[in-house]
């Protein structure tokens, strides 16, 4: 989420206190997002109590008890603990709120994924679900179609899923096409892709060549970004053959143009100015 004055120190506070519940192990992080994912579902469609939540004419403590008293027996006491200490905090709208729960969701079931040692698996088919859903319209239209139901879109994405990626990969991009809130598909996905680099302190660098690199090619084109923006750089690798020679490498809003088609594209420019 993009969040702004106190909603953007609620958010950090929360996300401090999930460390701080996911560092220890005798919690399971997968069932933490489950029950957080559905706390996010019940205060999506109860706007009332959303805002009953985040009034900030409220007295924290009385708002951290209501919620206690609302999901605490509906969720474990770790999950329950957490939403009531984000109650207790300001935010600056109250979707803001459901926003935060949402992405709390995630990063617990990629911490989740990261203790099997499948948070690379999960983070690159994040990536490339992305890339097919953005090169396949049909499929885009079936998954993003508001006349399906939750439940047929589950079933189209364990058909396509289902015993081809990691069980994270799956939950994750389930829940977003159940429940995009607004977001467009490839929005969501990248966000989540987003997080699951954030999960391991990397940057991501979206790369796109001609041909498929080598891995010796990858090593160093690692190494050189790493050096450039003095962190561990995640390379997401795209094909595209209309790259004439070199790569497109893409960091967050900065495109580093190394292509044949863009020098060209530049000389063009030169020449006709």
């Amino acid at each position: 989420m993009t969040a702004h004055g106190a909603s953007r120190e609620a958010l950090a506070a929360a996300r401090e206190r999930l460390d701080a519940l996911t560092d220890n192990t005798s919690v399971d992080a997968g069932s933490l997002a489950d029950e957080l994912a559905s706390v996010t579902a019940l205060l999506d469609r109860e706007v009332s109590l959303r805002r009953v939540l985040t009034d900030p004419a409220q007295a924290g403590e009385a708002k951290a008890e209501l919620a206690q008293r609302l999901i605490g027996t509906q969720v474990g006491g770790a999950a329950a603990d957490l939403v009531a200490g984000m109650v207790r905090s300001r935010w600056s709208q109250s979707r803001d709120l459901v926003d935060a729960l949402e992405e709390l969701a995630s990063i617990a079931d990629l911490t989740a994924a990261q203790r099997r040692g499948k948070l690379d698996n999960v983070e690159d088919e994040l990536f490339r679900f992305g890339r097919i859903v953005s090169s396949n319209t049909e499929l885009r239209a079936a998954l993003t179609n508001r006349a399906a139901t939750a439940s047929a879109k589950g079933e189209l994405l364990r058909s396509l899923l289902g015993g081809r990626a990691d069980a994270t990969t799956e939950r994750l991009v389930t829940r977003l096409v159940a429940a995009p809130r607004g977001r467009s598909l490839e929005a969501g996905l990248e966000f989540l892709s987003k997080l699951a680099a954030e999960r391991r302190d990397r940057m991501v660098a979206v790369v796109t060549s001609a041909v498929p690199l080598s891995d010796q090619q990858k090593l160093r084109l690692g190494g050189a970004l790493a050096k450039l923006y003095g962190r561990q750089m995640h390379l997401n690798l795209d094909v595209d053959p209309e790259v004439l020679g070199g790569i497109r490498v893409q960091v967050g809003d900065e495109v580093i143009n190394g292509s044949v088609a863009d020098r060209i594209e530049d000389a063009g420019r030169r020449l006709a100015g």
